[in-house]
């Protein structure tokens, strides 16, 4: 009688994977998409409208307050060692 309920509770593991599985292809499935020729074109609008200060022969050099790459200055405070 173990060996029934063995084959009975695997039959049941593998029904649930299957469901799972089943459920995930589906969620896969529903997912919204877009054409490759479309996502491409969106990606060269915003490299050309995108500032990039790591392309200064491009867009010029960034203003001071807006490179985020600039060194930090350090503070004027006095500091303990």
């Amino acid at each position: 009688m173990s060996s029934r309920m063995n084959k009975a509770t695997m039959h049941e593991l593998k029904l649930r994977r299957l469901q799972e599985h089943n459920h995930r292809l589906r969620e896969e499935l529903a997912r919204p998409r877009i054409m490759v020729s479309a996502a491409s074109l969106n990606l060269i609008n915003y490299c050309r409208v995108t500032n990039d200060p790591l392309l200064p022969h491009i867009w010029g050099p960034p203003a001071k307050g807006e490179d985020p790459y600039a060194p930090v200055e350090p503070s004027k405070c006095c500091n303990f060692m």
